[in-house]
């Protein structure tokens, strides 16, 4: 029996870039999951991500019924999404793994509420980059070079790499490359994240939690652990990387 995995990618990153992980979890789960947030014109990015949570909401809905268990996992704002439509899926599925997407609560919370406000927010998450981030490329492989320069991707998995290359942009029509995740979608999600309410919902849930960290994730490091271990309890666990 087959149990299913609905995948939800983090900002930026569309489905594909997780192509690799996906595939080594099979035959065990059969992994599924929404291309890229943000995109539908019906479903946009506003405060709160409520329309976000529709879309993965009614994914789950459209799928088959099966004899195995469905599962939600999510990166970044994928694990948060899946905090926030399990709250609502309930026993639909059989419990959600956050891959460093840490539960933001008390003071932090405030804290990144009140910036936002003041346009402090930059100072913690990456909005100017994403704003000037490079959209347009003669072909993969020159999106694939420019990449590999950069000290983060760099790190990547090469085939990893090789995917976001050739699965994360497409044709724009002018017999160049673009991004598959639109920048300006991207720096929404960012303006428009959610804190208390992803807290809330994670404190409702009838079924179970689990995290995996990044040691070196400077996003762990701001937000801190704690609240996220209220939540999963024992099933925490470490992993070498960043976020």
């Amino acid at each position: 029996m087959t149990d299913r995995l609905v995948f939800s990618h983090a900002n930026g990153f569309p489905l594909p870039v997780y192509r690799r992980l996906l595939e080594a979890l099979r035959p065990e789960f059969d992994s599924i999951g929404v291309l890229r947030f943000g995109h539908d014109p019906s479903r946009p990015v506003t405060t709160g991500w409520p329309y976000l949570v529709d879309e993965l909401v009614e994914f789950v809905h459209a799928q088959p019924r099966i004899d195995g268990r469905t599962w939600l996992v999510g990166h970044s704002l994928g694990g948060y999404l899946s905090v926030l439509a399990a709250q609502r899926l309930q026993t639909r599925v059989a419990g959600i793994v956050l891959l460093d997407s840490p539960l933001i609560s008390g003071v932090t919370a405030g804290a990144l509420r009140l910036g936002r406000m003041m346009g402090l927010d930059r100072l913690v998450m990456p909005l100017q980059q994403t704003l000037q981030r490079r959209q347009h490329w003669p072909d993969a492989d020159a999106a694939h070079a420019h990449y590999a320069a950069k000290t983060v991707f760099a790190r990547w998995d090469p085939r990893v790499l090789r995917d976001y290359a050739d699965h994360c942009t497409v044709p724009d029509g002018r017999g160049e490359r673009t991004l598959l995740f639109d920048r300006g979608v991207e720096y929404r999600i960012y303006r428009s994240l959610p804190t208390a309410r992803v807290a809330a919902a994670a404190s409702q849930l009838d079924v179970p939690a689990a995290f995996i960290g990044g040691r070196q994730s400077r996003e762990l490091r701001h937000i801190g652990p704690s609240a996220t271990r209220a939540l999963v309890g024992p099933r925490f666990a470490w992993t070498e990387g960043s976020h």
